[in-house]
């Protein structure tokens, strides 16, 4: 260090003394719930982006700019679902004027179309395919042609998580009309989620709340049949994403991520209110400590996660990814009290997040295991390690996203401690990658951990299997 230059250490340290009374965090993911939503495409994510833009520039990142993207925007209409009684025959009947009586609708129950549903009016039987897994739609393959089929939002423990778009890729390859997606997590919370990455699915897809999946269920043991409804459109629109860099004009940067964006009927609070916020958060660490930093650093609020990576997919289509050192997805971080780091097949990225958590003494939670379902995919399946950044409740808690994808995902679940505790730690990790190297990931072995793991049918059923490992 040279004489009367300022000790990086204490720089650092400084930075984080700081980052413990940060409250810009806090009151970025307060304006964020505060708009009526934040659904990719729409004005609110629009708006979303002028504030991260803002909350990112006051944390130091003084060129962050806003980029737009084209992508396809999705609107929701009306939606009904009724479980009908008698034979279809005598339903025609009654709608041809037959006597009052021949058909009666035994109940309505509420659903809310799922992103990318194609509006349709759909009849047919109800059909139990439990969790939704590969195994549990072939066993009911031979029901499932012009059927509707009901699955639960979360998977059997002791196997690996099935993604929802898997689920409905399986059903509508068995030859289902129409798909109902059941929340395993009780509260008359129907779920939302897309059903297919930037572009209308092939059939309707809902999602209802525990409770009325439990009736579907009971219906379907009686060999009931239904009725689904959905007015929804989709059309040419555009997204945006929110970038700035830190640090030198280097050959290589770490590419730090966070989706800002939220579906349409819940304020996005967890999922990723708390990401976008630890991500901010941590620029203000990493902006204090910027003559520091060896390699250049790029900031990004991704828009579109939700409708299916469309914001980091346009990013990955405008950088040199052979300049990408390593991406930082922030998932999920700043929900709950554990970090929970998965690494994507990359055992430096697992031994980096070691290091830098154990000299702070914090917890950290590993999986090792890759997946395709966040913002790190468009890179990882390109060979960059990939390090996503999660949260588990310090007990445990229930499998899935809980209440992630619900009108329950608020801000009163947020504990702003996480949110400063997880955007030093990200803060850390980040400067640690900016002066070390890590290996590329070898596409063949991506592939062939991914179908470790049966994810290749399903991936093939959501049309995300890339083209290349075909």
């Amino acid at each position: 260090m040279e004489d009367g230059a300022p000790d990086p250490d204490v720089a650092l340290e400084r930075a984080i003394g700081r980052a413990w009374s940060d409250d810009r965090p806090w009151e970025l993911l307060t304006r964020l719930t505060e708009l009526p939503h934040r659904m990719g495409g729409s004005g609110g994510e629009r708006r979303a982006a002028e504030i991260v833009r803002e909350r990112l520039t006051d944390a130091g990142l003084e060129n962050a700019r806003i980029e737009s993207f084209p992508m396809q925007y999705w609107e929701r209409g009306t939606t009904e679902l009724a479980v009908l009684e008698g034979e279809p025959e005598t339903r025609r009947g009654r709608d041809e004027g037959a006597t009052a009586g021949a058909e009666r609708i035994d109940r309505f129950f509420d659903a809310i179309a799922l992103p990318y549903s194609p509006p349709g009016d759909v009849e047919g039987p109800l059909v139990d395919v439990g969790y939704g897994t590969p195994a549990e739609i072939e066993d009911a393959n031979a029901d499932l042609q012009g059927a509707i089929a009901v699955a639960s939002t979360t998977t059997p423990p002791g196997q690996r998580f099935v993604h929802r778009m898997e689920k409905f890729g399986h059903a509508v390859a068995a030859g289902a009309d129409a798909f109902v997606f059941g929340n395993h997590v009780p509260g008359q919370l129907p779920p939302t989620g897309a059903l297919r990455f930037d572009g209308e699915a092939a059939v309707p897809g809902v999602g209802v709340s525990a409770e009325t999946r439990d009736w579907l269920t009971e219906y379907a043991d009686r060999s009931a049949r239904a009725r689904l409804r959905v007015d929804a459109t989709t059309r040419d629109g555009s997204s945006q994403n929110v970038s700035g860099t830190l640090g030198p004009d280097a050959d290589e940067a770490v590419l730090v991520l966070a989706h800002y964006d939220a579906h349409d009927l819940a304020e996005g609070a967890l999922d990723n209110g708390c990401g976008i916020a630890t991500v901010v958060g941590a620029t203000g660490i990493l902006a204090a400590i910027e003559d520091e930093l060896e390699c250049t650093v790029r900031i990004v609020g991704v828009g579109s996660e939700e409708l299916g990576l469309l914001g980091a997919e346009a990013l990955a289509d405008d950088l040199s990814l052979e300049s990408i050192r390593a991406v930082v997805n922030v998932d999920g971080a700043g929900r709950f009290r554990n970090l929970r780091a998965l690494s994507h097949g990359s055992d430096p990225l697992a031994d980096l997040a070691d290091d830098v958590t154990d000299a702070v003494g914090q917890p950290v939670v590993h999986v090792p295991e890759p997946h395709p379902f966040s913002d790190h995919w468009p890179f990882l399946r390109a060979g960059v390690p990939a390090l996503q950044l999660h949260s588990e409740p310090s007990e445990g808690g229930e499998r899935g996203r809980g209440w992630g994808h619900t009108a329950a995902d608020t801000r009163d679940k947020v504990d702003p401690r996480n949110l400063r505790e997880h955007a030093i730690l990200t803060a850390l990790l980040v400067r640690e990658l900016a002066e070390r190297d890590v290996p590329r990931i070898e596409t063949d072995d991506l592939r062939d951990r991914l179908q470790e793991q049966d994810y290749e049918p399903g991936m093939r059923a959501a049309e995300i299997w890339p083209d290349a490992w075909s």
